[in-house]
């Protein structure tokens, strides 16, 4: 697998379909309905437009078998050295180590754009997907119990963050 940076002409309708995939079968996305493809150009609109990463593994036929951004943690100036996670592999690739690949990846270029905190909001149940954040360095930041209602039940979600050396000299404002 080639780690790449994704692009809208080439990526939006792989992305899409691996989110889809996610929210319609998994708790990983507090999502019910799939998004339509008109949702894909707002997204790397944004994406761009705060210069975040939109990460990707692709196997030797150019297919995209996982991918991964970040973005604003919250919309509040002071949170500016602050960013939310999300990674997701497309289920024919699950437990290959891709999210891992992705994960550190993310890490790597979050340090280079001299942010400082990451955070990923888990469902609770995810146990992969927590021993994989704790794998890398990632803490136990809180739970919100109850937070999302899906498959007929209730959802915990789980923080968990990783403070970075970065920046060398935060500022204020």
């Amino acid at each position: 697998m080639n780690l790449i940076h994704c692009t809208e002409a080439r990526h939006a309708g792989a992305i899409l379909d691996i989110l889809n995939e996610a929210i319609v079968n998994s708790t990983a996305v507090y999502d019910y309905a799939p998004r339509p493809p008109s949702a894909m150009a707002p997204w790397f609109a944004t994406k761009r437009s705060q210069g975040w990463p939109v990460l990707g593994l692709e196997a030797a036929d150019g297919t995209l078998a996982s991918f991964a951004s970040y973005g604003s943690f919250r919309a509040w100036p002071a949170y500016k050295y602050t960013v939310e996670h999300s990674i997701y592999v497309h289920h024919a690739h699950r437990g290959q180590g891709l999210g891992r690949r992705l994960l550190a990846a993310l890490v790597d270029e979050a340090q280079r754009q001299g942010l400082h905190t990451m955070v990923g909001g888990i469902d609770r149940d995810n146990a992969g997907s927590i021993a994989l954040h704790r794998s890398l360095g990632f803490e136990p930041a809180g739970v919100i119990r109850q937070a999302g209602f899906k498959f007929g039940r209730w959802l915990d979600l789980a923080f968990y963050q990783r403070v970075l050396a970065t920046p060398a000299q935060p500022v204020d404002g």
